[in-house]
């Protein structure tokens, strides 16, 4: 058995969640970027469209993020595509994020009144002017605490990355348990540093949805 210090162990898991911190970031930001591109299609009036995003959302909803994240690191490897475990990680926790995102923006839309969509039609707006000028900014407004809220899956949905060797920090705590033998210690510790990431991102998602006054 290795000696570890109390403050070794804790320094290799804030190292760790680094990593953890990036992922999220990665993942949020491209899975936010890809789910408002669906979102547009999902708003179209093209029935292949709405089709394409409906199945979409129903795979990556309807599958557990586990077997994407085998799938992104080994199953696209059969094909010759040999993917590192971050970019694997990041490609499935993107897809997975998109598909719920898309569907948490989509309710907010629908959430606006009709009579705005009526309203800018009205005044002989395409439908990307009514989206652009009139709908998505109410829509945004709405859709802040919900977006916020949803952080804090994806942030607790990166510990899964682990299983494809990805160091984060639910790995390096497997890691660091092997090496002290002490696993209530490390995985305290690994269980506190999720709770000081997502507690606060639940507060401030709380907190916007009163001072906005909607409910996500």
């Amino acid at each position: 058995m290795v000696d570890f210090t109390m403050w070794d162990i804790v320094r290799n898991l804030l190292l760790a969640a680094r990593w953890t911190v990036a992922l999220s970031i990665v993942a949020f930001v491209s899975g936010g970027l890809l789910g408002l591109i669906l979102l547009v299609f999902r708003m179209t009036e093209k029935r292949s469209a709405k089709f394409f995003v409906s199945t979409y959302v129903q795979i990556f909803q309807g599958t557990p993020l586990l077997m994407q994240l085998f799938l992104a690191y080994f199953g696209l490897a059969l094909f010759g595509w040999k993917l590192s475990p971050w970019v694997a990680a990041s490609l499935a926790l993107m897809l997975y994020t998109s598909a719920f995102l898309v569907e948490i923006w989509r309710g907010c839309v629908n959430a606006v009144p009709k009579g705005q969509w009526e309203a800018s039609a009205s005044l002989a707006l395409s439908f990307r002017q009514q989206l652009q000028y009139v709908v998505l900014p109410q829509a945004f407004r709405i859709s802040i605490p919900p977006t916020v809220g949803f952080l804090v899956q994806v942030i607790k949905g990166t510990a899964l990355a682990s299983v494809i060797g990805f160091v984060e920090l639910t790995k390096a705590g497997t890691m660091i348990t092997n090496a002290t033998f002490e696993p209530f210690i490390v995985y305290s510790l690994v269980a506190l540093l999720y709770f000081l990431m997502c507690y606060p991102i639940s507060l401030y998602a709380r907190s916007l949805e009163e001072r906005l006054n909607v409910r996500a």
